[in-house]
């Protein structure tokens, strides 16, 4: 029986994945992240072939003809298109997998805040793939988890994890989330704003690509000594007007007034968290701070302005973008541990 058991272990194949909003992260039990491509799929327009999944695609977004439709599948957190996410789970696990055979068995992250509909879509995606079983694990608690926190003490931690299409934030303690909320308001709302504000202000349309690009050049969450001598940065773009090309300089100032919004309602859905916390992990969460992950810690300067609109030290992990991955994979190579954090089937 002790062979048996073994024989099967052996060839159990356990991976976890990260489905994000703007990017993909597959971890495989033994041999850790092994995959990290950007959530995006290019078909063909009549017979939805696939054309390019990943980085691949992505350069396509903005840019294909009537033949190709380059899509993000994934927005706000949830599957917006079940098709699409099924081809680049396909796309992803075949690369990861390097040709494997076996029917793997599915860690995936999943919003806080995802209802049964939503949950259900993320399982059906996976069992069309292949999978032999799918267990979801909640946002929060993977990347909890990827920054070491010692969730399962009677001890409260706040997980602020700022994503692509959501930003959820949670109290823990005992391995479960005792208070959480989950916003539509992240990284690509961020993006968004400095879409607007171009528009608004200079009458010129921009892409979402090159709203990313100044966010990740000229972007700040409060003034930063780095940004002060900044020069400003060339923005290409279509004058609405005229519809003809045409350029213009933003400062990090203007983007940085660009952002304040979805910056402030980040800041919002922070302090509502605390407003259904019990006093005891309140106080716990003024002794270990605030844990800032995702894409979105990386913006500069937020760190500060979390810490300044909250009265609390704020951390950021040391791999915010690998946050969530690294921390379903923990929990995939020390599942007996961890068995308590996954969802049960609805």
């Amino acid at each position: 029986m002790r062979f048996l058991a073994k024989l099967r272990s052996a060839f159990r194949v356990e991976v976890a994945i990260d489905l994000g909003t703007a990017h993909t992260l597959v971890y495989l039990k033994g041999q850790g992240l092994v995959l990290n491509e950007p959530s995006v799929v290019a078909v063909d327009a009549v017979t939805k072939e696939p054309k390019a999944v990943g980085e691949e695609a992505k350069l396509m977004l903005g840019k294909t003809h009537s033949g190709i439709v380059a899509v993000r599948p994934i927005r706000d957190g949830v599957i917006e298109n079940l098709q699409f996410v099924q081809t680049m789970l396909h796309w992803m696990l075949k690369k990861a997998l390097k040709g494997t055979i076996t029917k793997p068995i599915l860690y995936i992250a999943v919003p806080s805040g995802a209802n049964t509909v939503e949950l259900k879509a993320v399982r059906d995606a996976g069992e069309a793939v292949g999978a032999k079983e799918v267990h979801l694990v909640p946002e929060p608690i993977a990347a909890a988890v990827g920054m070491d926190l010692p969730i399962h003490e009677p001890t409260g931690h706040m997980v602020v994890d700022i994503g692509g299409g959501t930003t959820e934030i949670a109290v823990i303690s005992l391995g479960g989330i005792v208070s959480q909320s989950s916003i539509r308001v992240a990284g690509d709302e961020m993006n968004q704003a400095i879409i607007d504000y171009v528009r608004r202000q200079y009458n010129v349309a921009i892409g979402e690509q090159t709203a990313e690009k100044i966010k990740k050049r000229l972007g700040s969450a409060a003034p930063v000594e780095e940004l002060e001598t900044a020069e400003p940065m060339e923005v290409r773009g279509r004058h609405v007007a005229s519809s003809m090309p045409t350029t213009i300089l933003l400062t990090p100032e203007e983007v940085r007034n660009a952002l304040k919004e979805p910056l402030d309602e980040i800041t919002r859905a922070v302090k509502r968290v605390f407003e259904h916390t019990h006093p005891d992990l309140v106080a716990d969460i003024i002794e270990h701070g605030i844990n800032l992950t995702g894409g979105g810690a990386l913006l500069r300067g937020l760190d500060r302005r979390l810490s300044e609109a909250t009265g609390l030290k704020v951390k950021v992990a040391e791999r915010p973008l690998e946050c969530v991955a690294l921390g379903l994979g923990k929990i995939v190579e020390n599942i007996k541990k961890y068995r308590n954090v996954i969802l049960p089937e609805v």
